[in-house]
């Protein structure tokens, strides 16, 4: 594990807007605002084994989880930017860290593929812990671990075997499925899902984001620095793939597995832009805010977070998660120390334990185990209906979805879930 410090002359592309501070200041005449350039650092985070067949594109854009603040994938550069926290733990998950976090852009350089670059905006060092706990989000979002690439490599020995002929580079999937830094993130976007359109999905996710930055202007003595991003002052004949032809409101839900079944990688790519480019003007401007923690979420009321962050029904759930969290009534490091062991007895035992949480039925249940590693039950809803229809001709009911899935993906257990992706 490599940390280098960067001068801040190596910055030419990143301009920092900010509140009178300590770095230096000057004067932007076309802006008519004062600038100034942050320093920062890069960590290294070699593949290993995952390098024979790792593609950061392939990684993120797996899943619609990719999709929700706050991360942001660039088609362009092919990097994600997103804050991490600079310390996860204390004694448990149960108390996340008050140390802060900081906006880190992830790349795989394609003269050096066998590794992913991790930028770190803000600071020119960080500690050893630091450094362990930012390597461990980014290793856990993109599932770097000998657990998963066991799966990924026992997924593409099955799937080659079914689809004798297929050429692999042109296969948009690798058989990595992209997840947050923390299972609790995992949990509360899980829940986000559930009864409602993609596009208000989106905007809760980012409400939430939004309500951790508020927190943190009120509560900060530091300035909220703001990245101004290189692709929104592209020019608009690079970018206009990506600007939405209609509003986020009347957008409807879909599931980013449908684009990747009909489509090629770069198209897919361009349309997750167009399923979150109603955020663009947030990333653009570079107010960025963290996922809320539990200890952050624990202590609001009901009706604001609610209202503030449009949750409706679900502000209850995640409320009573949180709470349960910081509580000790939920471990989660206890739930993933059991996920270490794949196996279909530590499944059943993880299902039975998150029945127990109030709110998580089957769908959302099946969606959290995922983000976990299991991939023996595919969640189901209307969208997996339409896709059944629309790419297997099979008419299903919500009654039947369950076999009709188990019928036509069977054959890929205990994998079933990446092969419908």
């Amino acid at each position: 594990m490599n940390s280098k410090e960067m001068g801040i002359n190596c910055l030419e592309e990143e301009e920092i807007e900010t509140q009178p501070c300590d770095h230096s200041k000057e004067d932007d005449e076309d802006e008519g605002r004062r600038t100034s350039t942050l320093p920062w650092c890069e960590l290294e985070l070699p593949l290993g084994e995952a390098a024979e067949t790792f593609r950061l594109d392939k990684a993120v854009c797996s899943h619609g989880l990719f999709m929700m603040a706050p991360n942001h994938w660039d088609p362009i550069s092919k990097t994600l930017t997103r804050p991490l926290r600079l310390s996860l733990v204390d004694d448990d998950y149960s108390s996340f860290s008050s140390a802060g976090s900081v906006l880190v852009t992830i790349s795989q350089p394609p003269e050096h593929p066998n590794l992913l670059n991790v930028r770190v905006h803000g600071t020119k060092s960080l500690s050893s812990l630091q450094q362990h706990a930012l390597l461990a989000q980014v290793s856990r979002m993109l599932r770097l671990s000998e657990t998963e690439e066991r799966a990924v490599k026992e997924f593409q020995k099955m799937y080659n075997m079914f689809n004798y002929g297929d050429n692999e580079d042109e296969r948009n999937f690798s058989g990595r499925v992209f997840r947050s830094p923390t299972l609790f993130e995992d949990m509360v976007k899980c829940i986000l899902l559930c009864n409602c359109q993609w596009s208000r999905t989106l905007s809760m996710a980012q409400s939430l984001c939004e309500l951790k930055l508020e927190m943190h202007c009120h509560s900060s003595h530091f300035p909220v620095a703001k990245v101004v991003s290189t692709v929104a002052d592209s020019p608009k004949s690079e970018t206009d793939d990506f600007i939405p032809k209609t509003s986020a409101e009347k957008e409807s839900r879909r599931d980013i597995k449908d684009c990747k079944s009909s489509q090629t990688a770069e198209d897919c790519i361009a349309d997750s832009c167009l399923q979150f480019s109603h955020r663009r003007g947030c990333y653009a401007s570079g107010q960025i805010g963290n996922f809320p923690s539990p200890r952050e979420l624990a202590k609001f009321d009901e009706n604001f977070l609610a209202e503030r962050c449009k949750l409706g029904y679900r502000a209850n759930r995640i409320l009573k998660l949180a709470q349960e969290i910081v509580q000790g009534g939920v471990q989660l490091r206890h739930l993933e120390e059991v996920s270490n062991d794949s196996g279909l007895s530590s499944y059943n035992k993880l299902a039975d334990q998150l029945k127990e949480i109030d709110g998580f039925g089957p769908f959302t249940c099946a969606n959290v185990l995922m983000c976990m590693g299991y991939y023996n039950v595919i969640p189901t809803d209307t969208e997996t209906i339409r896709h059944l229809a629309q790419f297997h001709a099979k008419k299903s009911t919500t009654r039947t979805v369950h076999r009709d899935v188990e019928k036509i993906y069977g054959n890929y257990a205990p994998y079933q879930f990446l092969a419908y992706c």
